[in-house]
Order: C-alpha cells, then sequence, then structure tokens
C-alpha cells in the first residue's frame, strides 16, 4: 500500500515532470523553476489553500498568485491535477495557438488563475491589493456572530521579482498597513537567467521584509514538507503583520547536470537530461506526461475538500444573510456587479454663472457625490490628494484598525499603487481607483497595460495634464502621455473640457466594466460649459460630438479639441466666424469612445469633405486619422518651459491668433 509520504512525494514529482515535459515538447519554456517549487504547489493545493476546483469564483476563496509567471507549468500542472477545468491535452499544447496553457499565466483565460504574470513583481503588487480588499470588506461585512469574508492571498515569488522596484513599494505598503493576511513565499534558488545571483544582488532579502515590518521565516530546504508546513502554519497564524518566508530551492532540481544552474532556467532541458532526472525521481524514463493513477485520485481529493469547505461557507452566509439582510442585499448587488438604480442622478451639474472651474476640483465634488451612491468606490493617490482631489470626505483613513475606511494613501509609489488597484479590482467587492499627476502615468504604465489585457474595471485620475501646470516647467509638463495611453489595446481615456463633461466622463467609468478607464483633468480653472444649451450628457459617452455648429449650419472648417483646448476652439471659432469662416467645434474627450460609434455617426461629427484643424497640448502623432491628409494639428513636438501657464500656451501657440492663422491657411 502507498504510503502517505510516498504519495505526497509522487505528487510533487508528477507536478516536475508533467512541467518538465510540457516544456519539452513545446521547445520552449521554464523548467527548471517548477521542478524546484513543486514541493509547495503540492502542499498549497492539497493541504493549505482554501479553494474549490468546481467553483474557481468562490468569493471567500483563498487567493494564489505566482508572480514569478515563467513558471507557469508549475501552476498548470497542479490546476490539472486538483481538478480544475484544465483538460490533460492543454498541458500537451503548453504554449500554443489558442490553447489554455499560454507562456505566462493569464486572467480570464486559464480557470484558476487570479492574476496575469510574467512581469516580474507585478503579481506581488497585486497580491497587496488583494489583501487590502480582503480586510476592507471582511471589516465592513463581518459580523462578531458571523465571518464570510476570511481567506488569505499567497505568492510565490522570485529573486527577479525582489529585484524590481514594484516589489519594494507593494511590500513597503502591505507592511505598514499591517496585512496579516498575506502570505509571500521566496523562491531563494539563488539563479538567475543571467547566471548566479551573486553578479547583481547581495542584500539581505529577510532583513529587508524585516525593516518593512513583516513576520519573517526560514525555510533551509523546501522538499522538507515538515519544515515547509510549519512555516506556512506560523504564517497562517500572525495576524497583526505580512508574513515572508525565505525558502531555500534549488532550480532544476533532480537535473544531474543542470540543477542549480542558468541552463534549467529558460530552456527545455533537452531529451538525455529528461531521461536523466526521470532516472533520479524513480520515474517511467520513456513516458511522457506520466500520472499515475493514485496521484491523480489523491490530489482530486481537492475537489470534495473545496465543495466541503464552499457548503459550509454558504451555511455561514446564509445564517449571516438572514440576520443582516440589509448587508446582505449589499453584498449580492457588489458581487454581481450591479449599480444601484439611477445611481447617476447623484451627479452634480455645474452652472456656467460659477465662473471658471479646473476639472480635477470637479472631479473631487464628482467622487464625493458618487461615494455616497456606491459604498464600494475606494481609492487614493501616490500622495497627491490635496492636488489630485481624490479624498473621500465622509470616510477615514484605510489603515490598520480601521479597513472599512475608503482613503487609501498609496504613498510616493506610483507603480506600487498601479498594481495594487489591479489586485483590489481583481479581488472584487471594490471599485478601485488611482490618481497622481499625468506624468507620472509613465512609472505605473506596466499595470495599466496589464489592467487592459485583463479587461479590469480599474479607474485612474490624472490631473496636471499639461503645459498649464506652468511654473514647475518640461519635467512635470505631459507631452507624449495621452497618445501613448490611446496607444494601449483595451484602454480607454477620457480627456474632459469643462465641469460638466467631467461629470459624464466619471459616469462612464463606473458603467464601462471591460477594461480600464483614465481621465485626463486640468489643474488650471476652465470655463463651464451650459449642460442645458449643449449636448454634453448624450455627446461625452460617444466619444467626440458637435458642441458648437457653424453659424449657418454648413461648415468650412471643423475645429476638434480635447480637454482645456476646447474652450480655445470655442474662442477661435467665435474669430474665424466674425471674418466670415462657417466653424464648427468638436469636442472629443475620448478617442476609444468615438471608435465604437457607427460609421454614420462619425461621418456626421467629423465629416470627410470638410477640412478639420486638431487643437492639443500633446503629441500630434495619430491625429491624421482624424483630420485626414488634408487636415492639420496644432500639438507639441518639444518639451514644455517652466513660466506662468498663460505665457507657456502663448509662446508655444496655443492662443487665438495662431488657430486663426492656421485654420486660414488651411482652407486657403
Amino acid at each position: 500500500m502507498v504510503t502517505v509520504k510516498n504519495i505526497d512525494q509522487r505528487s510533487i514529482d508528477t507536478i516536475r515532470t508533467l512541467s518538465m515535459d510540457a516544456v519539452q515538447k513545446a521547445d520552449s519554456g521554464h523548467p527548471g523553476t517548477p521542478m524546484a517549487l513543486a514541493p509547495i504547489a503540492y502542499l498549497l493545493y492539497a493541504k493549505y489553500l482554501k479553494h474549490n476546483p468546481s467553483d474557481p469564483s468562490w468569493p471567500d476563496r483563498d487567493r494564489f498568485i505566482l508572480s514569478n509567471g515563467h513558471a507557469s507549468m508549475l501552476l498548470y500542472s497542479t490546476l490539472y491535477l486538483s481538478g480544475y477545468e484544465v483538460p490533460f491535452n492543454e498541458l500537451e499544447s503548453f504554449r500554443q495557438w489558442e490553447s489554455m496553457t499560454p507562456g505566462h499565466p493569464e486572467y480570464g483565460h486559464t480557470p484558476g488563475v487570479e492574476t496575469t504574470t510574467g512581469p516580474l513583481g507585478q503579481g506581488c503588487g497585486n497580491s497587496v491589493g488583494m489583501a487590502m480588499a480582503e480586510a476592507h470588506l471582511a471589516a465592513r461585512f463581518n459580523t462578531d456572530d458571523h465571518q464570510i469574508v476570511d481567506h488569505y492571498t499567497y505568492v510565490l515569488t522570485s529573486d527577479g521579482d525582489m529585484m524590481e522596484g514594484v516589489s519594494h513599494e507593494a511590500a513597503a505598503l502591505a507592511g505598514h498597513l499591517q496585512l496579516g493576511k498575506l502570505i509571500w513565499m521566496f523562491d531563494d534558488n539563488r539563479i538567475t537567467i543571467g547566471g548566479s545571483t551573486d553578479l547583481s544582488m547581495s542584500e539581505d532579502v529577510r532583513a529587508r521584509f524585516d525593516a518593512y515590518g513583516w513576520h519573517t521565516l526560514d525555510v533551509a530546504d523546501v522538499n522538507d514538507l515538515d519544515e515547509l508546513s510549519a512555516a506556512l502554519e506560523a504564517a497562517q497564524a500572525e495576524t497583526e503583520r505580512p508574513s515572508f518566508i525565505r525558502i531555500r530551492t534549488h532550480i532544476g532540481y533532480g537535473a544531474p547536470n543542470k540543477q542549480d544552474t542558468s541552463d534549467a532556467h529558460g530552456a527545455p532541458l533537452g531529451d538525455d537530461e529528461v531521461r536523466a532526472t526521470k532516472r533520479f525521481y524513480g520515474w517511467p524514463e520513456d513516458e511522457a506526461f506520466h500520472v499515475p493513477d493514485d496521484v491523480l485520485e489523491h490530489f482530486r481529493q481537492a475537489k470534495e475538500r473545496g465543495q466541503e469547505l464552499q457548503q459550509e461557507w454558504e451555511r455561514t452566509f446564509e445564517a449571516w444573510a438572514a440576520a443582516n439582510p440589509d448587508l446582505a442585499q449589499e453584498w449580492t448587488r457588489i458581487q454581481r456587479n450591479e449599480l444601484p438604480e439611477n445611481w447617476h442622478e447623484s451627479l452634480p451639474t455645474f452652472s456656467a454663472d460659477d465662473g471658471k472651474e479646473a476639472t480635477r476640483k470637479a472631479s473631487g465634488k464628482v467622487i464625493n457625490e458618487i461615494a455616497g451612491t456606491l459604498p464600494e468606490l475606494m481609492g487614493g493617490s501616490a500622495d497627491l490628494a490635496p492636488s489630485t482631489k481624490t479624498l473621500i470626505d465622509a470616510s477615514g483613513e484605510f489603515q490598520s484598525g480601521s479597513y472599512a475606511e475608503r482613503n487609501v494613501r498609496f504613498g510616493v509609489r506610483e507603480h506600487g499603487m498601479g498594481a495594487a488597484v489591479s489586485g483590489m479590482a481583481l479581488h472584487g467587492g471594490v471599485r478601485p481607483y488611482g490618481a497622481t499627476f499625468l506624468i507620472f502615468s509613465d512609472y505605473m504604465r506596466p499595470t495599466i497595460r496589464l489592467a487592459s489585457m485583463m479587461e479590469q474595471p480599474t479607474i485612474y485620475v490624472w490631473t496636471h495634464d499639461s503645459i498649464a501646470l506652468g511654473e514647475d516647467g518640461p519635467t512635470h509638463q505631459p507631452i507624449e502621455h495621452l497618445m501613448s495611453l490611446r496607444a494601449i489595446p483595451g484602454f480607454t481615456l477620457l480627456r474632459p473640457a469643462d465641469a460638466n463633461e467631467t461629470a459624464v466622463a466619471w459616469r462612464v467609468a463606473i458603467e464601462r466594466r471591460k477594461g480600464p478607464v483614465g481621465l485626463a483633468l486640468t489643474r488650471q480653472g476652465l470655463p463651464i460649459l451650459d449642460p442645458t444649451e449643449y449636448p454634453i450628457a448624450e455627446g461625452v459617452p460617444r466619444g467626440a460630438y458637435v458642441l458648437a455648429e457653424a453659424s449657418n449650419g454648413s461648415p468650412q472648417l471643423v475645429l476638434i479639441g480635447t480637454g482645456s483646448e476646447v474652450s480655445l476652439a470655442m474662442a477661435s471659432q467665435e474669430a474665424l466666424e466674425a471674418e466670415g469662416i462657417p466653424t464648427r467645434v468638436v469636442s472629443m474627450p475620448s478617442w476609444e469612445l468615438f471608435e465604437e460609434q457607427d460609421a454614420t455617426y462619425r461621418q456626421d461629427v467629423l465629416p470627410s469633405d470638410v477640412r478639420k484643424l486638431a487643437i492639443e497640448t500633446g503629441s500630434p502623432l495619430g491625429w491624421r486619422r482624424y483630420v485626414g491628409d488634408d487636415g492639420d494639428v496644432i500639438g507639441l513636438e518639444r518639451f514644455g518651459a517652466s513660466a506662468p501657464s498663460a505665457v507657456v500656451y502663448e509662446k508655444l501657440g496655443f492662443n487665438v491668433d495662431n488657430v486663426v492663422a492656421r485654420a486660414k491657411r488651411l482652407i486657403g
């Protein structure tokens, strides 16, 4: 009869050999790390992880993140063996077209994958957001009698993760927030793709986490399941601090010629080395993708255990819901991603009589109105809340001991903030936003890209969006940023022209559930457009609309503006009309929304037989799509300058005289 010890080892070796064989068959991939980390994956999925392979979306499941996503076969093998809907033939199709087992884990593509990883450090940042969401929901919904939110977030990290700056940002934030349900397991294999970590890394990683305020532990040998289990249980027992477990591993474990070398990192082992390694494991040498029946039966107990755990939770939930019907109704609405009926009626309307209003200030007022209607709205800024106007006035600070609050202080950590916001969205139950100056969207760009890839409904509030920043100068004045953000597939950017467009832009952001939305907002005050005179509510969701028609209804010229330049277009229209040039003004807050409209609407707004002049304080790259080869763009192909904003605008050609001159030259 197979002993418990033997079935443990055989299960671990099944993960190892499946991973080796898949990489070998694909002739591409990373075999060494799955071979090293198989004991961790086995213990987690077979014993410690609260999960149900039959329902990967169970709200109170533990989350597992493979931050070192290049070790994807470790995850795919374990998901298959545990009973997730990952068919066996998908392991054989590793890294192939349309397979469920791509080179790096992709959220929404493979059941059981909690986030897209591969760019190192990103999973670390995501995990902090997930743990933040868990802490917030637990504080908000749990009662003394019933705990319906009570789960851990586990992360496997690598040397590369530890080198990436985003992991530092994320770890510092997690330590400050004392996220006791967060557990990172560090794969200390001392090898990178370039060789030994000694070539580029000499710090004491555990000491670094001690300094962050984490609970830290060491495991001397990953293959010692008793030592590994003790560390995991100690991490689970620590409730006041996140836990960091440094685990000594051996990349390519068991490969006689490649263990502990970079050769085992990013390339197949080779047929001879695979056979030799299987010989070391006591495995059939010439049988690829061998899964012993008893191992599969043992692993699949995770399904029965998971179903029992979920059923127990459902009984708790039913008792909690009966005792707390209002909370239960709110929980159900949020989990279903539903909005309260007529929620948008709380959005403010701004009067033209109020004078000028910066769109960042208007956004702050909108946030506070929305927050009263949508208690799931939660977020903050990278230490710029007074400038970005992103505080929720009715809420306190999200801190240790006050996790039910909604104002998050991310600190000067734009990259970590972006990753955490994605993690909050991935976890579910909250609608997160993160804010900074538009110029610093560069610092969070990898997280924006991944949020777009994962179609997560994150919201970014980017203020100080142009050269109108003025005296701070070119280091803080975004030029290429609008265009570079528009280039990200699946991302929606809105640059509203005034306070009322800002309110509608926020409505779009809240109602748009597929993919992230960014709001580019001004520091300077802008004239307020009268919503009774202009079709703002109908126009903004369509991306572009006719804001002001030519006096005789037949334009000779169309001026297209975004954001603050719409008011310049309106002033220029008046001057052009005074010279007898019928001019239409189009406000175009969002290219992406405009592209979603049918061809007839796009033609009506931007007729192909009329000359067009676009105005935007940024790179002109890409505008030819809308102005055509016979049109023109007033943009910037240089950096800004330090001076009062009015002077910068004047010197760089963003004034009525220059618009009129360029328009007259355009139409001949």
